[in-house]
């Protein structure tokens, strides 16, 4: 049975020439450059030992790039070739060389806790990988770790920082990532089957060298004490991934929140990955989830286009709340990342397939952009600031969102429940506007429903750990609902869902008050029922909404 590779690990390999070695706390390299052969070899701490003679040093070097067999590699799809690929780019980050693997080898990668640390471009080319996820020693370990060599330091002197502040009070060695967190307020408290306590307050933004924040990504939160700020230089020259085939044969562990990174994970900014593909086989009657093959995290400017990835098989377990939920599981994760975009990019599995998790799930960021992509949904977990989407199809997951700033939709289709969901386990909150402009919506993929652009929940009793928000203003132009398979006493589409059905009257009262939307502009609202849109079926909680048509 041919077998998979591919895969990395949130720590480093670090590399010194000579018989020097560099301790990473979960990973150790030792490369060596003495007369004999070139081999790989672990020692009894697991340490990957690899001699490169000086021979092949200078041949490698006059190829200008470094290849898997050169250290071992069979590529028969059996051998278990982790180690020689690892080793492969340990030596090319130590000699900036690119790497390429060797057209028509089936690498296969077993599950051993080893991580091939990517500091150099890298082209995977036709090469198949399969990387076998039933016996795994780490499922925290990523397969793959594009990371960069710079350090982040802690910033000294800021303790504290206003929402669209312009600049921060320091000097840095040129653009750098800076991540702030204070550990005494929890945001995102989590409502629901999955509730929990929530996350400490954080945020993540580019600044110059002078401190200046770029303001298309600003400071979305006030932080009035600061437990930790630190800053990553931003690695300003692009680092180029191509091609792969890769696939999972999936873990077949129980089925809990024990999720596996068995990935590609970057952690570097200014990363393109061009044609890389991903697919998945051995998925059985439980299973353990996933975080996203392609995850990144800590990082910005990253560009993943041309791609063709595959959505997860959807297991239930028991959530916080003690009942049984449907856990997440992703072949894209996006984490703490500013400035990422998906472009031409498809799954292989049916969008509107609903046995499939939807494919991405994002945490912390800000400009997430889909252009030109057919996937089951967008999401937008723990806020995004800004989100657009456009050319795109959407399936049965839609989008899913909270967050900030501006989500901008363009001639996209939605087949999702409703256009655009605000997520109610996290207060159905976005401060700022949405602009849905030349779109179709689909409500349930034509199945048998009544149409809604914006739904959520708000009961106004649950601290979220910020005050929540309904979009200040909505624009929606040139817009098409195909809603001819409705229910019999179907009264038209609805711009909101029922938020909160108690909520009927004046003697309701919100421990935590929900600001609403100020005004709705219509232009060319289109229905294929022909009915007009109505407000809501819970018309009182909206009424001094405005709404415009025009």
């Amino acid at each position: 049975m041919m077998k998979f590779k591919l895969l990395l690990f949130f720590f480093l390999c670090s590399v010194i020439l000579a018989n020097g070695q560099n301790e990473d706390p979960l990973e150790k390299v030792m490369i060596t450059s003495q007369e004999g052969k070139t081999e790989v070899r672990t020692n009894e701490q697991g340490e990957l030992l690899v001699n490169v003679s000086p021979e092949d040093v200078r041949k490698f070097k006059a190829h200008a790039a470094v290849r898997y067999s050169d250290f071992g590699a069979k590529g028969d799809g059996i051998t278990d070739d982790i180690d020689a690929i690892a080793a492969a780019h340990a030596f090319a980050n130590q000699h900036d060389l690119p790497v390429k693997a060797d057209e028509g080898a089936i690498y296969y990668i077993g599950g051993k806790e080893r991580t091939a640390v990517i500091r150099t471009d890298t082209d995977f080319g036709t090469a198949v990988f399969f990387i076998d996820d039933t016996k795994v020693e780490n499922r925290n370990a990523s397969v793959f770790m594009v990371s960069s060599s710079q350090e982040a330091f802690e910033l000294d002197g800021i303790s504290k920082l206003k929402r669209n502040q312009e600049k921060i009070d320091t000097s840095l060695p040129g653009p750098c990532l800076v991540t702030v967190n204070n550990s005494n307020v929890n945001h995102y408290i989590r409502y629901g089957l999955n509730q929990d306590n929530g996350s400490p307050q954080t945020d993540i933004f580019v600044v110059d060298k002078n401190g200046n924040v770029d303001m298309d990504a600003p400071i979305i939160w006030d932080f009035e004490e600061i437990t930790e700020i630190t800053a990553l230089p931003i690695d300003e020259d692009t680092l180029t991934i191509r091609g792969g085939r890769f696939t999972t044969i999936a873990n077949q562990a129980e089925s809990k929140y024990n999720y596996h990174s068995r990935n590609l994970a970057i952690s570097r900014s200014h990363v393109v990955v061009d044609g890389l593909e991903h697919r998945i086989m051995g998925e059985g009657e439980h299973g353990a989830p996933y975080r996203g093959f392609i995850s990144i995290s800590d990082c910005a400017y990253v560009t993943v286009k041309n791609t063709i990835l595959t959505g997860h098989k959807t297991y239930r377990t028991i959530g916080s709340a003690g009942k049984p939920v449907s856990m997440g599981s992703y072949d894209l994760s996006v984490g703490r990342a500013l400035n990422v975009s998906f472009i031409n990019c498809s799954q292989t599995n049916d969008i509107n397939d609903r046995t499939y998790w939807g494919i991405l799930g994002s945490n912390y960021c800000k400009n997430l952009l889909y252009d030109n992509c057919s996937f089951s949904r967008f999401d937008a977990h723990k806020g995004v600031a800004n989100a657009t989407i456009r050319n795109s199809t959407l399936g049965h997951m839609g989008i899913n969102a909270i967050g900030s700033g501006t989500l901008t939709v363009e001639n996209t289709t939605v087949r999702g429940r409703s256009f655009i969901n605000l997520r109610s386990d996290y207060g159905s909150t976005w401060q700022g506007e949405f602009i849905i402009r030349d779109c179709v919506f689909v409500p349930e993929d034509g199945r048998t429903a009544s149409a809604a652009l914006i739904s959520g929940s708000y009961s106004g009793q649950h601290d979220f750990g910020y005050t929540c928000y309904m979009p200040e203003q909505i624009i929606v132009e040139d817009l098409h609902i195909d809603d001819s398979n409705h229910p019999e006493d179907y009264q038209g589409p609805a711009i909101f869902t029922d938020f909160n059905s108690q909520m009927t009257d004046e003697s309701y009262e919100e421990k935590y008050p929900y600001v609403r939307s100020e005004k709705v502009i219509l232009r060319n609202v289109t229905t294929e029922s022909g009915k007009d849109l109505k407000i809501s079926d819970n018309p009182y909680m909206f009424e001094d909404v405005e709404v415009v048509t025009e």
